[in-house]
């Protein structure tokens, strides 16, 4: 019985340890994905969030100030021609 418990205990003890080695392997796998995805990613040359961000900011305002003076110049064109001549 007790060399039965031991061999109970010695396969527990490689089955931790396969368990332990398996959990290394995956996160050294995820690590190699991780950075051969960002190195995809650089060569790629995308935009930063930041700058998107900022850049459609900018595109807002610009827009509202195009909307701004296109109601301007109608008005003005309305004016010249009811303007008597």
């Amino acid at each position: 019985m007790v060399q039965s418990s031991k061999v109970f205990d010695d396969i527990g003890k490689l089955m931790n340890d396969a368990a332990g080695v398996a959990d290394g392997v995956r996160r050294e796998a995820e690590n190699a994905f991780k950075v051969q995805m960002e190195r995809v990613v650089a060569d790629l040359d995308l935009v930063s969030r930041e700058d998107f961000d900022i850049l459609r900011e900018i595109v807002e305002v610009q827009s509202e100030e195009i909307a701004m003076l296109q109601k301007e110049l109608s008005s003005l064109r309305t004016r010249k021609k009811s303007a008597p001549k």
